[in-house]
């Protein structure tokens, strides 16, 4: 009798804690795998972190869940998930580089230049983001993922009125790097 009496509980308790996160997960899905899509150029990838993000919060962040800074949560997590996923991404490339193993992309697209020319570009923005500062990186990939200031305020846990002056800064921080990378204005 008694296990059943914890069965049932631990039923119930499931069942408060499914709720909330479904509510969470139907009003924040799109925008976190937005989010990530942009910063990692592949939708499987993105998912897949937007994924993880959401299985942290169920997993870590019960109590988040009815909070109103769960969004804000939910963005850094999975901003920190694909900047940690191109670090990751870049130390591979180095290695298989030094390896000799060289992969050949294959794109459909009728202008291989063009192709090719967007694929080094996206490459050297993600190498730059991934030696910036982790806040800059957050606040950059978020606000030209769309996310306003007073998100972006909410997100870093910072005052809206300071996000104009850290945003100019991290966008001259990612110019400088950009430059020092060999990359075009």
């Amino acid at each position: 009798m008694a296990i059943l009496s914890n069965t049932l509980e631990n039923d119930r308790t499931h069942q408060k804690q499914v709720e909330p996160f479904e509510e969470v997960f139907q009003t924040h899905w799109h925008r976190v795998y937005m989010v990530l899509l942009r910063l990692m150029g592949d939708p499987s990838e993105a998912e897949d972190l937007a994924q993880e993000a959401f299985w942290r919060l169920y997993q870590r962040a019960p109590s988040l869940m009815e909070d109103s800074t769960v969004g804000g949560w939910l963005y850094r997590v999975a901003t920190r998930l694909g900047l940690n996923a191109l670090r990751a991404r870049k130390r591979r490339r180095n290695y298989e580089w030094q390896a000799g193993l060289h992969a050949l992309e294959h794109q459909a697209d009728p202008e291989p230049s063009a192709q090719l020319e967007r694929d080094e570009a996206r490459r050297q923005v993600q190498d730059v983001l991934a030696q910036m500062k982790p806040r800059s990186a957050l606040l950059l990939t978020l606000r030209y993922s769309g996310l306003t200031y007073a998100e972006l305020a909410a997100v870093l846990g910072l005052a809206p009125n300071s996000i104009g002056t850290l945003l100019v800064r991290a966008e001259r921080e990612f110019e400088t790097l950009y430059h020092q990378l060999g990359g075009e204005a």
